[in-house]
């Protein structure tokens, strides 16, 4: 029996996906309910399994732009065979292969070391990190078994294997200084921009054409947030199994803000301003496909922890392409941290038809004028993209300096409680 694989409908007008990454090699046997090709629309990237078990036989290339409902494999359930070892246990198999054969060749003018001995050394990492991205996960809570973890729990692909075979033989060599990182060559390569790219690209454009956007700045002292975090942050993680981060914070702020600011937390509908009596905060998350931006529904309900966990939850759903569309649809207000990745400053673009976003940037201790002295603080700045059709300045800046003040006295955010920060965290 012939079983035809068809493009399921990504979600409503999606009429067309495109073919992201096969899973399995063609003529191969692949078994029931198991993944077996990625598909991109504008918006999410979609996994689909075989219905039965058989002999695939592929009918579209990876990068062909599809139309929803049309054929782009068979199955048949008459063919036998064993399915072949999944892609990540093949390259995890060589890369222990590679790690033992470079760990047993010594390099040059050097013995072998005698290995009868037990070794006193202790066991190096399994990847090498500079001294920047040491810092970086150190000022996020992380460690480099953190980092090791997350990508082993990535799926690996044909792609991930065909270029790890082209590339194996680099790992146990080192470029020798001053060599282009391009080699001097003059190559070039073209590649098709993926449907999720080509859409946010049509966004952008239009954002800037719409809207009245303008942008105001301020500064925020870290100073009290990171006096909790070093001093609660080990007894918050026993207790929710989550770690204490920055974001969950300025979400709090955030939330708390705009129910003094309705107009920041509104949006245009034809001639007509919609205002919003929730928040549903949209988080930016950078995925491997591109920018993504799963949203906390009421927001203002949830405490710290769950603001944490729920972030956690949907950044790995977005990182693994898991993430659906009804967890990207909607959203009042957006909040973008450019500074995981260094940016000191930067304008925020608005994530229509929403009103404003919040950008959040690296911190770095400044000189700052505390009671007429000048003393060294962690300083953020802040940047507050509005729609200026519907927010006046007054309203925009009186909504970032609320945030400042509520970040630089985290009690602010809390009603009650004779011990407000033990009530903020919930220990």
């Amino acid at each position: 029996m012939i079983i035809e694989v068809k493009v399921p409908s990504p979600g409503e007008s999606i009429n067309e996906v495109q073919i992201a990454n096969w899973l399995v090699e063609n003529g191969s046997y692949v078994e029931k309910d198991m993944d077996i090709v990625e598909v991109d629309s504008d918006k999410a990237t979609l996994s689909i399994s075989a219905e039965e078990s058989g002999i695939i036989t592929i009918q579209a290339e990876e990068g062909d732009t599809i139309d929803v409902g049309s054929i782009i494999a068979t199955i048949d359930t008459q063919g036998k065979g064993a399915p072949s070892v999944p892609a990540k246990q093949a390259v995890e198999k060589k890369m222990e292969a590679i790690k033992q054969e470079v760990k047993e060749t010594p390099p040059p003018g050097e013995k072998k070391a005698d290995t009868s001995k037990e070794s006193t050394v202790a066991s190096q990492p399994a990847v090498h990190l500079s001294p920047l991205a040491k810092k970086l996960l150190a000022e996020n809570d992380m460690t480099e078994k953190d980092f090791i973890d997350f990508f082993k729990k990535l799926r690996a692909t044909k792609k991930d294997v065909e270029f790890f075979l082209s590339e194996k033989d680099k790992l146990v060599s080192t470029p020798a200084p001053g060599t282009p990182f391009w080699g001097g060559k003059r190559d070039t390569e073209r590649k098709k921009m993926s449907m999720l790219r080509l859409k946010l690209a049509e966004r952008l454009v239009s954002i800037k054409n719409e809207t009245a956007m303008l942008t105001t700045f301020n500064e925020v002292n870290m100073t009290p947030i990171m006096g909790i975090r070093k001093k609660y942050k080990e007894s918050f993680k026993e207790k929710h199994g989550v770690s204490l981060g920055f974001m969950s914070f300025f979400t709090k702020a955030v939330t708390e803000a705009l129910q003094l600011f309705p107009q920041v937390n509104a949006q245009i509908d034809g001639n007509e301003i919609i205002y919003h009596n929730y928040a549903d905060i949209g988080i930016a998350v950078s995925s491997p496909k591109g920018l993504m931006v799963p949203v906390l529904r009421n927001a203002e309900t949830m405490s710290l922890a769950g603001i944490e966990l729920k972030i956690k939850e949907l950044a790995v759903k977005a990182r693994d392409n898991k993430i659906t569309l009804d967890e990207m649809k909607g959203g009042t207000f957006t909040i973008s941290n450019g500074g995981v990745f260094g940016s000191m400053l930067s304008t925020p673009i608005i994530n229509p038809p929403q009103g404003a976003i919040l950008g959040m940037h690296n911190i770095v201790e400044r000189p700052v004028a505390v009671n007429g002295k000048v003393e060294i603080h962690p300083v953020m700045y802040l940047a507050l993209s509005y729609d200026h059709r519907i927010i006046d300045g007054r309203e925009s800046v009186s909504f970032l300096v609320k945030v400042k003040e509520m970040l630089e006295d985290p009690v602010k955010m809390m009603f009650s409680g004779n011990e407000p920060v033990i009530s903020l965290l919930e220990l």
